[in-house]
């Protein structure tokens, strides 16, 4: 994490990403409710990266269960995690924002990750919080991250002020995808020695096995390509607070759809660079982003662009000029445009391209999540597990449900105005 921007890392598991060691410490702070993750990290190559003092752990785990997360662990490791993050903060030279990556589908990643949340807002008020959220896929193996997922929305639209959805399937797309230019020879010996789509005997991972490491790489590159502009010089820089500024017009419509390109390049592959031209295009398909959207078809309220490398002005205001045709504006911020230069490029590339949305083209992830609510909850199944923590009731699912159902009114009312001249759109209910 940034000097500037102490990182919480809130999870459920999974693998750890890989990289090589340097000098720098994270001022980041590691919480799991299980050991195991947090052991791998101080066993393994990072281990010297993290301060040991700043990780946070537990043995029973949360047992996938929100409500554990959320009122158990909240409330018992509140202080602790309180201090190593007050620790964190005093050592920032210029505190902006803090990091929050978490999972929704799991106890402790989406009870305890936004229970930090309101302690953040509460003891931080003027510094931004943003949320880097991994969303299940309808595959999921938590039978419960329905409900962890539903509750945790609710926190995320009360206190977050910035949030990335990751969808879980979106990244294992991208490197199927990989795999099957591997299997087809198409990448021939562009493949690194070390990559992470490969196994150590340097056969390819078959595809029904979740490539984790490949995965995490790309939301590790999507925080790097967020943060260059704070950790390296360029031409028009943009601090992480002029994001929250620019993208989030209205307090609760602050979940903004990530795209990043190159990608193949980023699971360590070596794929010739394309035209930088190809390269703004290919950030505003459907292929390249985070989740699974397609925002050229839905309604953008703003965006940025975030490009690294030898890129001129010129060049993002030719392309921005080109693609403006093809998408769709609100009639009030048609030119919603905020851009930012850094002159450093990612390693081994000549030039790469972050793209943040603020689109319409997020609601379909939320109404798959509130309908994956609905089945399980109307056969109450599972929910005693939840009941049984006190001061949890069955109006918490209620509230969260509406929470959700009044976000998706409002980008309904948002697309509905597609066609709308400026005098005659409504005002929006979030925004008053």
């Amino acid at each position: 994490m940034l000097s500037a921007s102490p990182g919480l890392v809130v999870g459920d598991g999974g693998s750890i990403s890989k990289g090589k060691i340097c000098s720098l410490k994270a001022r980041a702070v590691l919480i799991d409710m299980e050991e195991g993750v947090v052991n791998e990290i101080l066993q393994g190559p990072l281990r010297d990266v993290f301060d040991s003092k700043q990780l946070i752990t537990d043995i029973s785990g949360s047992g996938n269960n929100w409500a554990v997360g959320h009122k158990v662990f909240g409330s018992l490791y509140r202080e602790q995690i309180l201090e190593k993050l007050r620790k964190s903060a005093e050592h920032c030279d210029c505190l902006q924002c803090f990091f929050i990556i978490h999972s929704m589908g799991g106890g402790t990643g989406s009870g305890l990750g936004t229970f930090l949340l309101k302690v953040l807002e509460d003891e931080f008020p003027e510094v931004y919080r943003f949320v880097t959220s991994v969303y299940p896929s309808a595959e999921d193996d938590v039978i419960t991250s329905p409900y962890n997922s539903i509750l945790a929305m609710k926190e995320l639209n009360e206190h977050a002020d910035c949030v990335l959805p990751i969808d879980n399937q979106s990244l294992f797309d991208i490197i199927s995808k990989i795999d099957l230019m591997v299997n087809s020879g198409k990448l021939g010996t562009t493949i690194k020695a070390k990559s992470l789509v490969t196994s150590s005997a340097g056969a390819v991972k078959k595809r029904h096995q979740k490539p984790f490491d490949a995965m995490n790489n790309i939301v590790a590159n999507l925080l790097l390509n967020l943060t260059s502009s704070a950790r390296f010089e360029g031409s028009l820089n943009m601090d992480l607070n002029e994001i929250s500024m620019n993208l989030v017009p209205f307090p609760q419509l602050h979940y903004l759809v990530s795209s990043l390109t190159p990608l193949y390049t980023l699971a360590d592959v070596n794929i010739p660079t394309r035209r930088l031209d190809q390269m703004f295009s290919d950030a505003f398909s459907k292929d390249h982003q985070l989740i699974r959207a397609d925002p050229k078809h839905s309604l953008y309220l703003a965006c940025a662009l975030m490009v690294r490398g030898n890129v001129q002005v010129s060049d993002l205001r030719r392309n921005i000029e080109r693609l403006k045709p093809s998408l769709r504006f609100i009639s009030w911020n048609q030119e919603g445009w905020k851009t930012s230069l850094c002159s450093v490029p990612p390693v081994g590339h000549s030039h790469s391209l972050l793209a943040l949305a603020n689109n319409t083209c997020v609601k379909p992830t939320f109404m798959e999540l509130r309908d994956r609510f609905t089945r399980l909850y109307k056969k109450k199944a599972h929910l005693h597990h939840y009941l049984q923590i006190e001061g949890m009731e069955e109006s918490c699912f209620m509230e969260a449900v509406s929470s959700l159902s009044r976000l998706i009114e409002e980008y309904n009312q948002l697309d509905a105005t597609k066609s709308m001249p400026v005098e005659d759109l409504p005002r929006l209910s979030i925004a008053m």
